[in-house]
Parts: C-alpha cells; sequence; structure tokens
C-alpha cells in the first residue's frame, strides 16, 4: 500500500529552506528537495510538484517521507546510494595488477588502459571491461603503468660503499683551513637567443615569450664549492676538456687555495677528472707540482647526489638559469652576479647524511663479508688453545 505522507513545517523550518533557496552554493538536489518540501507543506499534489520542480514522482514520495520519520535535515541530505557491483573479483583485479606491472605487448613501448581491458577480456569470462573501470582498480593500487622514470640504479658493492664512506668522513671532519674540503663538478648548457622580443608582464597578463627561439652554442660551468665555509666559484668556459679540467685544478691550487698545504676535491668519475689531466696539459714538472697538492676523493658511479655541489648547481640552476640566456658574455655576467650575491649571503649546504645513517638506511644493501673456510675456523680454534 502506498502510504501518503502529510508535511507540515514550522514557521522556523520554512524561514531555513527559504534561506537555502535564496543565495549560496548548493547542490541542485538539495534545493529540489526544499522545493518539494515547501510545496507539499502549502498542500500541492505530488503530481504538480513533480512536474513544477522537474523531478520524478519517486523523489516527491522519498523526500516526504524521510521528513516525516526523520527531521528536515534528512530530507535534506543525500541517501546513500548502494552503487553498482565491482565488474572485476578479488582474483582478476590481482590479475590486473600483475599484468599492469608485467612487460607490454610486442611492439608497444607501455600498457595503455585499452591495451589492459583487451587483455582482461582475453585472460577472463569478460566479454567487455571499459577502461574506466581498470583506471580505477589501478587507482586504487597507485599503479600507473603508463609512466615511467627515469633513475640512477647504483650497484651498492664493496667499491660503492668504500667510496661513499670515504666521502661522508671528509664531510663530518672538522674544519682545517690547512686542508680544505672542495666539492667540484662541472654543468654543459645552452646559448638560447630570442628571435621575437618577449611580450612583458602587465596587471591580469602573465609574460609571453615565442616558442621559437635561436640556437647560439653551448658553453661549460664548472663550480667549486667548499665544504666548510660559505665560499663557491663559477666558472664559465666554452668547452670541458682535460685541459680546463686542468687548468681548474691549478686555480685552486695558485688562486683559490694558495696557503693550504693539500686541498682535497670530491669529483665524480668523469674520464677527465684525473691527475692525467695535469700531465696532458702542463710540463711534468708544473703537473707534479699541482698534483702534489691534491687529493681527489671519487663518489662512487651512479652516487652523484654524494657530492655537495649538485646541490648547489640546482640552486644556480633555479635561481638564475631557468631562462634564456643568449651569450657567453652574458652567461659570465649573470653567474658571476649570482655567485657574489651567494656569496655575500653566506649561504651554506646542510648536509645532514652521515657514515652512521648510511649504515642504518642502507644496512641491508651493504656486501655480506665472506663466511671464513672451515679450515681457517679451525686453525684459530687451535690458536686460541695454546
Amino acid at each position: 500500500m502506498n502510504v501518503r505522507y502529510r508535511v507540515t513545517l514550522t514557521q522556523y523550518e520554512r524561514n531555513a529552506l527559504a534561506t537555502l533557496l535564496s543565495g549560496g552554493k548548493h547542490p541542485a538536489r538539495k534545493l529540489k528537495r526544499a522545493q518539494i518540501l515547501l510545496a507539499a507543506d502549502a498542500g500541492v499534489g505530488d503530481e504538480d510538484i513533480a512536474l513544477s520542480v522537474g523531478v520524478g514522482g519517486s523523489t516527491v514520495y522519498r523526500t516526504k517521507r524521510r521528513f516525516v520519520e526523520g527531521n528536515l535535515g534528512r530530507a535534506l541530505s543525500e541517501e546513500q546510494r548502494p552503487g553498482a557491483e565491482r565488474k572485476l573479483t578479488g582474483k582478476e583485479e590481482a590479475l590486473l595488477v600483475a599484468t599492469a606491472c608485467s612487460r607490454p605487448p610486442a611492439g608497444r613501448a607501455r600498457w595503455t588502459l585499452e591495451l589492459l581491458a583487451d587483455e582482461m577480456v582475453r585472460l577472463t569470462a569478460h566479454e567487455s571491461l571499459s577502461c574506466e573501470t581498470v583506471r580505477r582498480r589501478l587507482a586504487e593500487n597507485h599503479l600507473k603503468p603508463w609512466l615511467r622514470k627515469m633513475w640512477c640504479i647504483p650497484q651498492v658493492d664493496a667499491d660503492y660503499v668504500a667510496r661513499m664512506e670515504d666521502v661522508l668522513d671528509l664531510y663530518a671532519e672538522a674544519p682545517d683551513p690547512k686542508r680544505p674540503v672542495v666539492c667540484f663538478d662541472e654543468s654543459p648548457i645552452q646559448l638560447i637567443g630570442e628571435v621575437r622580443q618577449p611580450i612583458p608582464a602587465a596587471t591580469g597578463r602573465i609574460e609571453r615569450y615565442d616558442y621559437e627561439y635561436r640556437r647560439n652554442g653551448t658553453a661549460n660551468l664548472f663550480v667549486f664549492l667548499d665544504v666548510n665555509r660559505p665560499w663557491r666559484r663559477v666558472k664559465v668556459t666554452e668547452r670541458r676538456t682535460a685541459e680546463d679540467f686542468a687548468a681548474c685544478m691549478r686555480d685552486l691550487t695558485d688562486v683559490y687555495y694558495a696557503s693550504a698545504e693539500r686541498i682535497r676535491v670530491v669529483l665524480d668519475n668523469l674520464s677527465t677528472h684525473s691527475p692525467a689531466a695535469l700531465y696532458h696539459t702542463f710540463p711534468a714538472d708544473e703537473a707534479r707540482r699541482v698534483s702534489r697538492r691534491l687529493e681527489f676523493h671519487y663518489v662512487p658511479k651512479h652516487a652523484s647526489w654524494l657530492n655537495m655541489v649538485e646541490i648547489e648547481i640546482s640552486v644556480l640552476a633555479r635561481q638564475c638559469l631557468e631562462r634564456r640566456i643568449d651569450s657567453h658574455a652574458q652567461l659570465v655576467a649573470e653567474t658571476a652576479t649570482w655567485e657574489k650575491r651567494r656569496n655575500a649571503e653566506r649561504a651554506r649546504i646542510n648536509w645532514m647524511f652521515t657514515t652512521d645513517k648510511a649504515r642504518a638506511k642502507m644496512g641491508r644493501a651493504y656486501p655480506k663479508p665472506a663466511a671464513k673456510s672451515g679450515r681457517a675456523q679451525r686453525v684459530k680454534t687451535s690458536v686460541a688453545r695454546y
């Protein structure tokens, strides 16, 4: 039997519904329920209410029932909906995840939603499967198989650990002006000029520049960073050859640290970063003089993040180089200004990673020492007896 519910509002409820309808941002369904209740309170029939509000008769009936059996808040609120049944079972969702994590089909670079939907139809009894169903199930498992990220994947072996701890121990040492620690690296940069003059920013309008540009060649940045004091140096060169590296090392010994007894340099494994570059560039006596005041400490392969100057180069790129610089002269002037200001600000890198933290975080990756042979253990035991 279809029960007819009679809606009788108090004056307070009428005022609340009128205020709701008078302004503000509210869901359309909530506003329609308010109209239904006011019309029902005025004695309008269900069919006329449904026609004037633009809803079905069942919506009018449910709204009146929820008011009579509950209250105004319940009548206006969104009723919980059961939703459609999940199309994929638990096992099928696990199969979808496993498929998305596997290699894509031959001839395809990566899985797409369409490929995964077709593959699930092939592997299961489903006649069809929408891309949206696949996307939602993957999203629940935090998977986006169509995306890839380039990453440096190191091989943590004994050589990696030895070099890492050597560099970290250098960073942890007390400052010694006679034996400074300097991080060194280089970064290439393109010289790019404008084809059309950019339009400067104005009120209500961002700066605009043309997508077309002019290539004016390349340059190279050699960057020095003192680990224990707020000093860095940016040297701009046209190339990055062994001769350029050797010149940087001689500047380090004769100009920047002329009074130091020995300069410990942290650098990567580039082929030109070696004492051989000094002998390739200078006479033997000069190369020997410079190399005797240098002590090279190499970071592990695929571990440039251990070189503190990488952070400084990132800061340089964000603060100074993220724009079009069209000439060698402009690059020299801009980097010199940046360098002078950053040194004046006494900016430093707050290095937090230590050898103890490395062993705690990467302990499982550390190579395990080789087990002693049975004969060696027996000899050790025999010696202990005497």
